[in-house]
């Protein structure tokens, strides 16, 4: 896993090879990046990396300035892997926590966020739920931008405050 921008830029770290996590590739995450660079400041934004797996957008998040970025994965050695990156850098402003993405968002969320970003498993049978959780789950500021991670199987345009799609390789956003 490599940072692409930022205070950590060029910051490689090695992922446990027994990982069950598709991490974003580094093209689709700068390209990704690029893009969302024109949108967002991300000096001092609240974010939420849902389906972490790596942190990899966490800690890109993180590196460009974000101030508080939570961070939820399920999977204890992926968790794992994120707080020992965390403690590594030295980043404070990520918070990570281990479990379950639908609770959480299901959970009492006092402040909206600014950027939040999803990457489930494409086979994940509720995957086409999430956009409208986030969406009306009052969980994004008002001039909050939602991103999910998805395969070219999903087709999102239909839904409300669609705005477009980005495809690098096989990864869609």
């Amino acid at each position: 896993m490599r940072i692409v921008g930022g205070k950590y830029k060029r910051r490689r770290f090695d992922v446990p090879k027994n990982f069950e996590a598709r991490p974003t590739t580094d093209m689709a995450k700068e390209n990704l990046f690029n893009v969302l660079s024109n949108l967002i400041d991300f000096e001092g934004i609240r974010a939420l990396d849902l389906f972490a797996g790596t942190g990899g957008i966490s800690f890109e998040l993180v590196s460009r300035g974000a101030s508080d970025v939570v961070c939820l994965e399920k999977n204890t050695l992926h968790y794992n892997f994120i707080k020992k990156v965390k403690e590594l850098l030295g980043a404070e402003e990520l918070h990570p926590i281990k479990g379950d993405a639908f609770k959480y968002l299901d959970g009492k969320i006092i402040k909206p966020f600014d950027f939040i970003f999803a990457d489930p498993p494409y086979n994940l049978p509720t995957l086409e739920d999430i956009p409208a959780i986030i969406l009306t789950g009052n969980l994004l500021s008002k001039d909050g931008i939602f991103v999910m991670e998805h395969s070219d199987k999903n087709d999102f345009s239909a839904l409300p405050f669609f705005w477009q799609r980005r495809t690098y390789g096989s990864v869609n956003f």
